[in-house]
């Protein structure tokens, strides 16, 4: 298994908050029925893609340290 390279790290937190702000404009355009459990998703999506970028920045910074 590769591990996670910063550049992964923030391509992954980037891919998940860009899930987290579609789900809701498709909720919001009557493409997807608006439940409970999508609204969920969507959170989690965005909450976990800002922990996951901000890893994948600080990852980033000590990597350039040295």
């Amino acid at each position: 298994m590769r591990s996670l390279t910063p550049l992964r790290w923030l391509l992954l937190g980037g891919g998940l908050l860009f899930v987290g702000a579609m789900l809701p404009l498709l909720m919001v355009l009557g493409v997807l029925e608006p439940t409970f459990l999508l609204s969920f998703l969507s959170f989690a999506a965005s909450t976990g893609g800002f922990i996951t970028g901000f890893v994948g920045i600080a990852l980033y910074g000590s990597h350039m340290r040295g």
